[in-house]
């Protein structure tokens, strides 16, 4: 079956479509998942709501841009909505905000295990705006707009979050030069 076959049987509610489209398209959302969850569990409980609203909103899909893209943008939101709802965000005086180029993090010779564990670790709020700028490419306005705080709040988020990832890895450096 095609992608646009699988996409028309999916509006359709066709659950065998939906288990083909899951079976196809599992690994890269959980991928996404795992970026803006605090561990495995709740990237998995993640991943389940947005294919839940994946096959709900499927019907709005207008065959504008890859599928996958819309995808992965629905996941991104599904997870986002679930840490707007919690308010987890601390609203920062922009006067306090360090210029987010001056941390540059070294990750070369650094296990991607390691790397992915030190992100899921930081702060919701740290680890949102990381991922969003960092892994996905938004920007601070579209960050702000997303996550409803203002776009020095996601400046500041992404620096304190840079400089904490700086802080393990060179404890991590530390503790594994031979």
């Amino acid at each position: 079956m095609t992608l646009d076959e699988l996409i028309i049987q999916c509006k359709q509610q066709n659950a065998s479509a939906q288990g083909e489209l899951y079976k196809q398209y599992n690994r890269i959302l959980f991928a996404i998942c795992l970026r803006y969850s605090p561990n495995y569990t709740e990237a998995e409980d993640n991943l389940q709501d947005a294919f839940l609203t994946i096959f709900k909103k499927v019907g709005q899909y207008n065959g504008k841009g890859s599928f996958e893209g819309w995808m992965k943008r629905v996941t991104v939101n599904t997870v986002l909505q679930k840490y707007r709802k919690q308010r987890s965000f601390e609203i920062v005086d922009e006067g306090q905000i360090q210029d987010e180029e001056e941390v540059e993090i070294e990750t070369d010779e650094i296990p991607l295990e390691f790397l992915l564990k030190i992100v899921q670790e930081l702060p919701d709020r740290y680890r949102l705006v990381f991922s969003m700028y960092v892994m996905d490419g938004y920007q601070h306005k579209e960050i702000a707009e997303m996550l409803g705080i203002s776009d020095g709040t996601s400046k500041s988020n992404l620096a304190r979050a840079r400089i904490i990832l700086q802080k393990k890895i060179e404890e991590y450096n530390a503790n594994n030069d031979t």
